[in-house]
């Protein structure tokens, strides 16, 4: 079937676009769930169904991390499914798709509790998968459950020569010595071998974060449910990483990589550069650089400025952006640390109605005018620090950005992707650096990587197309994709894009092939 949804731009040019046909869907998964935590080993595939309907008649009405074994990467197009039967299941012509684990199982999966023991709740949002092998045919798979307060379950799991995985035992990651987790997201695995998770902080407002009135305090309230007192909201937004991942599983809040709505970060192949997109809207995009190889502990934090490469109101699937890095500030772990304890003990009792008990914005004003007399605002409210220094904080559902490490390394793959799940907003308000139509569907973008794995464009490789919002179903077509979230980059340079979207009755999973046609 002819598919003219996807855009593949010479890097060098913007005056002939090439609409290429390289998009295959191979997987569909049942209604109202989303597909995340694609992770390949060895040719096996890792996804996850999150918050499928709980009405299912179906083995899918929870929430489910899967596998499917040997997959076909050659696979013909998985159908859209048109009966019920279909409609509740996973479909995929990748080959068989095995249950791995579901909320709840082994009374563990998913059940996030207090520090004291008390059940909080259980997820049904797993998100991330990274797999951290310990022998040829043994391993730990990291499964993030993305709540308020987070979770992280390690699976053990086993490889039968025929590619059944048999899981063993399941135990959530202990979060207790770093104040627990907020919406742990999607992630990758470091070049040194340890999951990285993500915090999505959805509070881009932290003066909100103590306001009984807030439409979040809930969520606060229950994060203090966990803690045992009132959280300090300087103690989360960080990428967490995983340490020790088959033995203790010890977390470390990597807070030199920036405080900000994570979805997830990416570190290249010199184990000293990393790149992090932030999700919501009116966003920034940031790369860090780490002192010392294989250490994120320290090092200096950058947000992008990106030049428009199109008029006004142009066409999202073919307008590209020039980058260039904006230094916001150098740190160390143990300084962010002191700064954050500044604000230890502040509670809902302390709020006042147009002030705040945190950083403002007038001391995010002085510092963007050299006057502050540390970096905290950089590392503790690095969105306004972009946004206030000149970069592009326009960005809107910035999600996964993803390599394939080892092929970034030879140079065989030199390019990062990134999904940006809807084009609206910030990105089509007529005013910025960003300022092109808008696409409900969304776009999936292309970075190509110099030798020292820094990038200074951003080239819409695959964008949905044709959103009609009168329909009742598929408001973005079946044959585009529908707000891209997850992706993998496999060694041969093919994209996997997992969907997350209402537009679609079913979320899709496609494989994007470059310069492939019809």
């Amino acid at each position: 079937m002819k598919k003219t949804i996807a855009v593949l731009l010479a890097a060098t040019a913007m005056t002939s676009a090439a609409y290429a046909d390289g998009l295959t869907r191979v997987a569909t998964v049942p209604l109202d769930g989303e597909i995340t935590g694609l992770f390949e080993q060895n040719g096996d595939l890792f996804f996850n169904v999150q918050h499928p309907s709980d009405e299912l008649n179906s083995t899918f009405a929870k929430a489910t991390v899967g596998v499917v074994s040997n997959a076909n990467w050659d696979a013909a197009e998985s159908a859209v499914p048109s009966d019920i039967e279909g409609k509740s299941s996973v479909v995929t012509s990748l080959g068989d798709y095995q249950i791995l684990m579901q909320e709840g199982d082994q009374n563990v999966a998913g059940i996030i509790k207090s520090i004291a023991g008390e059940e909080l709740l259980i997820s049904n949002d797993p998100d991330f998968n990274g797999y951290v092998p310990t022998s040829e045919n043994e391993g730990f798979l990291f499964t993030n459950w993305e709540n308020r307060p987070g979770g992280m379950s390690r699976a053990a799991l086993t490889r039968d020569a025929d590619g059944k995985w048999t899981v063993g035992n399941i135990e959530m990651v202990d979060f207790s010595k770093v104040g627990g987790t907020w919406v742990n997201c999607f992630g990758t695995v470091s070049p040194w071998g340890t999951p990285l998770t993500s915090e999505e902080l959805y509070f881009d407002e932290t003066a909100e974060w103590n306001n009984p009135e807030y439409k979040y305090h809930e969520d606060t309230q229950m994060l203090a449910s966990y803690l045992g007192e009132y959280p300090n909201p300087y103690n989360y937004g960080f990428i967490v990483e995983i340490t020790d991942p088959a033995g203790e599983a010890t977390p470390v809040k990597r807070m030199a990589l920036g405080r900000m709505s994570h979805e997830n970060s990416v570190v290249m192949p010199d184990q000293k550069t990393a790149y992090t997109t932030s999700d919501g809207t009116g966003q920034a995009f940031f790369k860090f650089v780490a002192d010392t190889a294989g250490d994120l502990s320290s090092g200096t934090l950058y947000a992008a400025k990106l030049t428009q490469e199109a008029g006004a109101g142009a066409d999202a699937a073919t307008t590209a952006f020039g980058m260039e890095w904006i230094e916001l500030g150098h740190a160390s772990e143990d300084e962010i640390a002191g700064w954050v304890a500044e604000y230890d003990g502040i509670k809902p009792e302390d709020f006042a109605a147009g002030a705040t008990n945190y950083i403002s914005d007038e001391e995010v004003a002085a510092w963007a005018n050299g006057e502050a007399a540390d970096a905290r605002v950089a590392f503790l409210e690095s969105n306004k620090a972009a946004k206030a220094i000149g970069a592009t904080a326009e960005f809107r559902k910035m999600e996964g950005v993803n390599i394939n490490l080892d092929a970034a390394a030879d140079g065989s793959v030199p390019y990062m992707y990134v999904a940006m799940s809807e084009v609206s907003k910030t990105m089509s308000d007529g005013e910025g650096h960003i300022d092109v139509a808008e696409n409900k569907c969304g776009v999936v973008y292309e970075m190509e990587l110099d030798a020292n794995f820094n990038v200074s464009k951003m080239v819409p490789v695959v964008a949905g197309h044709g959103y009609n919002g009168d329909a009742e179903v598929n408001q973005c077509p079946v044959d585009s994709i529908s707000n891209p979230d997850n992706l993998l980059v496999r060694a041969n340079g093919q994209v996997i894009i997992g969907e997350d979207t209402g537009n679609h009755e079913n979320n899709a999973l496609w494989i994007w092939t470059k310069g492939q046609h019809s």
